[in-house]
């Protein structure tokens, strides 16, 4: 009988996320079929997944409130009538965005959703006028919403102390939880210990296999957004949390399909984005009531320490992935801020007297 095959996590999301399009394709007018093969080489299956979301959103809008639109139904829409469509209409969309009721219940989006939805929107027009097969791209005209900067919370470097030693003996956690912690006290110190000493996203961590992890060299080879890959350095910290935990997992016997996984969850299997969310809650709500802590937070404090330590823009950048160095200044723009008032103590023009 043959073993299954071993599962890779990217392989395998990637796989989920074009059979959820294909679904999501059914749905749309056929011509939208078209923007998509067109955007393909230079875009992930994640990023078309997520522009169809928003497309078919615009389009039940146009549904519901355009009195020429809600005469069909979507799927029989055709391309000229992107052409009908003006800049006022995409407007009064990204205003209604705002908030609408769908399935009982009130949606909201702020700035930044609504900055998403408009840049789908201006890709799709984009693609047809590029194309020459529609005369007008409304959506060129309307301007991005104004995103206001938002304040990098993370934890402060006692906060990180609190929250390791949280992991480790568990002091505050409820009856219930403590039962649950005695299985995963181990994997769960190295998870947040990795986070937060490198700076990973929870999707590159629980896409990681064994063999992503290189002890000679302590580094780890993540896939990073857009699919490229990347060996991430970690220090004797990472380290020992990791080789404690190797230890245990070496007598865990995995479900089949998730042998090479490196964090597994309590059914073996290969531990999920959401598993993580949810531990790094359980953990930090003990250690602050005032910030509200995930992973994404977690990678915060690493580039906001690294910064602080080194300074180097474009080294903080290198290290947490990002291929725009202005993604990296703008968000530690406050840092930068604080360094330069510093600077203003540091210059003497007269001796005090």
């Amino acid at each position: 009988m043959a073993a299954a095959k071993q599962t890779n996590y990217h392989d395998e999301q990637n796989k989920q996320n074009i059979l959820k399009m294909r679904a999501v394709l059914e749905t749309l007018p056929p011509f939208c079929r078209t923007f998509f093969r067109g955007i393909e080489e230079y875009t992930s299956a994640r990023t078309r997944l997520a522009y169809a979301y928003d497309i078919r959103l615009f389009f039940e809008y146009l549904h519901e409130q355009n009195p020429i639109c809600s005469k069909m139904e979507i799927k029989d829409f055709p391309l000229s009538i992107l052409d009908q469509l003006t800049r006022i209409d995409i407007e009064e969309y990204l205003e209604y965005m705002s908030l609408y009721q769908k399935d009982g219940r009130d949606i909201t989006n702020d700035e930044r959703g609504k900055s998403r939805k408009l840049a789908a929107l201006r890709s799709f027009y984009n693609y047809f006028y590029r194309s020459e097969l529609i005369e007008t791209n409304p959506a060129a005209l309307v301007a991005m919403p104004r995103l206001h900067e938002k304040e990098i919370i993370r934890l402060e470097p006692n906060e990180v102390s609190i929250l390791l030693d949280q992991v480790e003996d568990g002091t505050s956690l409820t009856k219930k939880e403590l039962e649950y912690h005695k299985k995963t006290k181990i994997r769960d110190v190295a998870l947040l210990t990795l986070l937060l000493g490198t700076g990973i996203r929870v999707s590159e961590c629980v896409g990681l296999d064994l063999n992503d992890v290189n002890f000679d060299v302590c580094g780890i080879k993540v896939r990073r957004k857009g699919g490229y890959e990347a060996i991430v350095y970690f220090g004797d910290e990472v380290e020992t949390a990791l080789l404690d935990y190797l230890e245990e997992r070496q007598h865990i016997i995995p479900v089949e399909g998730h042998e090479n996984a490196l964090f597994l969850s309590l059914q073996n299997r290969r531990i999920t984005v959401r598993a993580v969310e949810n531990l790094v809650k359980k953990y930090a709500s003990r250690v602050t009531t005032l910030k509200k802590i995930t992973p994404h937070k977690l990678r915060s404090t690493y580039g906001t320490s690294l910064y602080q330590e080194t300074g180097d823009i474009y080294l903080v950048a290198d290290v947490l992935g990002h291929k725009d160095v202005n993604t990296t200044r703008k968000h530690y723009a406050a840092q930068a801020d604080e360094r330069r008032r510093k600077a203003a103590q540091y210059v003497q023009l007269r001796e005090k007297t």
